[in-house]
């Protein structure tokens, strides 16, 4: 299996694992969601450009 296929997938259950690590800290609320949520979800920003980049560069590089 080629590496980069490997790392496109780490990187999107990494943006999934954040989402919901950000949804769960919005839900919960609080101080936890204070200090924590918008930490979270621009992580999952962050890894989600990461996971499309990868990808972008997963198929270009899959039709040379």
């Amino acid at each position: 299996m080629d590496i980069l296929f490997i790392l496109v997938i780490v990187a999107m259950i990494a943006t999934l694992g954040a989402l919901f690590l950000g949804m769960f800290s919005m839900a919960r609320g609080g101080e936890f969601a204070r200090r924590n949520s918008n930490r979270f979800m621009r992580w999952r920003v962050i890894l989600q450009g990461t996971a499309i980049g990868l990808f972008i560069l997963f198929v270009l590089l899959s039709q040379a």
